[in-house]
Order: C-alpha cells, then sequence, then structure tokens
C-alpha cells in the first residue's frame, strides 16, 4: 500500500491508536478514511479497519462483506494478496454468528489464497487464522479426539512434534505430508499408552488412504 495514500495515511493513525489502547479514537480515524474514500481500492482498505470496531457481530459481518465486494470491485493486482486475509475476517464473523458451515466455506476460500500472500509475519499469522479457523469449524475426527486426550493428560513430548503441523494443517498435499510424518515419529518413539498408540496407528493408515 502507498503509505502517502490520505486514506492509507489515516489507517495507520488508527492502527497506531489501536496499539495504545484508544479504541474510540481508532474508529474514529477509520471511519474518516472511509469517508475520505474516492475509489473502491481505497474503500476496501478502510472497510477492512472499520469491520474491526463494530459493536455487534452482524456489523462486523456487514463491513468484512462490504471489504470484500470492493475488493471484488477492484480486481487486479493491488487486492491479490488481500483475499487470505479477507476470508479469514469472513469466516470469523459468520463463526462469531454461530453458522459453521459458511464460516468453514470462508476458510478453505482463505486457504486456497494463501499463495498469494507475500512471505513474512503476515503470512505466518495468516496462515494461523485460516488454521484455526478450518480446526474449529470442521466435524472432529479420531484425530482430534487423540489430540484433545494428550492434552488432558499432558503428553507433552508427543504434542511438541504433533501440535505444530496439526495446528497449521490447510489441508494441502504438503501439509498433509507434514502431519504424517509428525505422526509416524511419535508412534515409532512409542510415547504413548497401549490405547492411545493403537488410536494413533489408525489415524496415520486413514490419513494415508484419505
Amino acid at each position: 500500500m502507498d503509505p502517502d495514500n490520505p486514506v492509507v495515511r489515516l489507517c495507520v493513525q488508527g492502527m497506531a491508536a489501536e496499539a495504545e489502547g484508544r479504541a474510540d479514537d481508532a474508529r474514529a480515524r477509520f471511519r474518516q478514511a472511509w469517508d475520505a474514500a474516492t475509489d473502491d481500492y481505497e474503500h476496501c482498505v478502510a472497510a477492512h479497519y472499520l469491520a474491526r470496531h463494530q459493536p455487534t457481530p452482524e456489523e462486523t459481518l456487514r463491513w468484512n462483506q462490504e471489504c470484500l465486494d470492493r475488493a471484488d470491485a477492484v480486481g487486479d493486482d493491488r487486492v491479490r494478496g488481500f483475499y487470505a486475509s479477507l476470508h479469514v475476517n469472513m469466516g470469523s464473523a459468520y463463526r462469531a454468528l454461530g453458522d459453521s458451515d459458511a464460516a468453514h466455506r470462508h476458510f478453505v476460500r482463505a486457504a486456497a489464497r494463501i499463495g498469494d500472500v507475500p512471505a513474512g509475519s503476515y503470512a505466518d499469522w495468516t496462515r494461523f487464522g485460516i488454521a484455526d479457523g478450518l480446526g474449529t469449524t470442521r466435524e472432529g475426527g479420531p484425530l482430534a479426539a487423540l489430540v484433545g486426550r494428550l492434552c488432558a493428560r499432558g503428553e507433552l513430548r508427543a504434542l511438541a512434534v504433533v501440535l505444530p503441523p496439526y495446528v497449521g494443517d490447510l489441508g494441502t498435499d504438503e501439509d498433509r505430508e507434514r502431519l504424517v510424518t509428525a505422526l509416524r515419529m511419535v508412534h515409532a518413539a512409542r510415547w504413548l499408552e497401549a490405547g492411545e498408540q493403537e488410536a494413533l496407528g489408525a489415524v496415520i493408515d486413514e490419513l494415508i488412504s484419505g
């Protein structure tokens, strides 16, 4: 984004106010940015920040939808890297409203666009948001149940190996391979109780065959 753009400058000021805990000032700056916007790109940027300062989940969803619609209207490379985050925000808004199906659809769309986000801390944070969203909106399965059991009894050795690929799983073939490798390492180490060891083996077989 162009730091000399007046709308971007207002949003930067709003982010500074956020960081200092001045929520009212932040919202005012973002509203000024929206009012100053002259095209779909600038409205997209302003709406993204306004969505973070809404009083209800319904208004948060409305502004996130506005942001996504404006990005679609721009339709060029200026917004290409935005989509993963925009769909994470949409998914989070639907999740807050209790609509897990709609939330999951947006988290899946976010996963499909993560490759458009330049490498760095922002991409890492977006990836975490996607993985968290996918994990909290899809139906639980044997692996989720097993991880829950390991967390409940504090099996830190196994969790240290399994959690990074499990939490970061976006459903890609590469992520699936990374997760299977970690699970195989834990299985080979035989750190788990007999029932858990058997369950782990079944999970590995399911992931490989699926």
